[in-house]
């Protein structure tokens, strides 16, 4: 009984986690296949997590995404976060300095779980990273800890297959780990369009767990990131981050 339990509920957390990571909502078939569940059960687990509003229907009540309750969790998860109060303080004034986008995420395995962002004041269109995650190789931000880590270590965590976001997304293991060679000799990573077409990024580790597991990026349009202003970004990203970090280790927050 104990072990039906626990594999139902599995089930379900993992249920809520495939409706989340997807932005519109995906029909009961697009769900059997990415999980491989029985649809006769999986229909009833969808029907039970809508009912505790973890998993909603769209208007044709054929489509589910996450639902409202789900939030409660995340935004739990980010209110106990001791570093987190002192990070929203950095984005601001960082993004006052620089003028672009900042974004706080952690690794989460092979993935990068974006906990916090400031959008610049010039995006057209602002639509919110927190709670979205991405593979580690294909960002700043992962790639700026993944080079906290030895190479070893990068060989067991990521998958035998690097995804491809873009055409210019490293997905050569050799190609990633000159890469990541590159950032521990900078002290900072630094990609051009290899997530999103026309967007580079400026990406520091937070310096106070040993590995690294957060850190701090500025995006940009991709014509911008050279130069004197890229010189600037990398200065002032770099100071912010290494005080959030200073500030970490004195409050004693690991």
């Amino acid at each position: 009984m104990l072990a039906r339990l626990q594999q139902t509920s599995s089930t379900g957390l993992y249920t809520t986690s495939v409706t989340a990571a997807e932005i519109r909502y995906g029909a009961l078939s697009e769900l059997q296949e990415r999980m491989g569940y029985p649809r006769s059960s999986l229909h009833a687990l969808v029907r039970t997590l809508r009912e505790l509003k973890w998993v909603e229907a769209d208007e044709s009540g054929s489509a589910f995404g996450v639902g409202p309750h789900a939030l409660l969790s995340g935004t739990a998860y980010l209110d106990r976060d001791p570093a987190l109060r002192y990070a929203y303080e950095t984005l601001e004034d960082l993004r006052t300095e620089v003028g672009h986008t900042i974004h706080y995420a952690r690794r989460d395995d092979t993935h990068v779980l974006y906990l916090a962002s400031r959008e610049s004041r010039e995006a057209e269109r602002v639509i919110s990273r927190v709670g979205r995650r991405l593979p580690a190789h294909v960002t700043g931000l992962g790639q700026a800890l993944l080079a906290d880590l030895t190479k070893a270590e990068v060989d067991a965590l990521l998958p035998d297959t690097l995804e491809a976001f873009t055409p210019q997304t490293i997905t050569g293991r050799a190609a990633l780990h000159a890469e990541l060679d590159a950032v521990r000799r900078r002290g900072w990573a630094f990609e051009v369009e290899q997530g999103t077409p026309g967007v580079a990024c400026v990406a520091v580790a937070v310096g106070y767990r040993i590995p690294a597991t957060d850190a701090i990026s500025c995006s940009m349009p991709a014509d911008l990131a050279q130069g004197v202003h890229l010189d600037e970004v990398v200065a002032a990203v770099t100071a912010h981050t290494n005080a959030l970090a200073a500030t970490l280790r004195r409050e004693g927050i690991r």
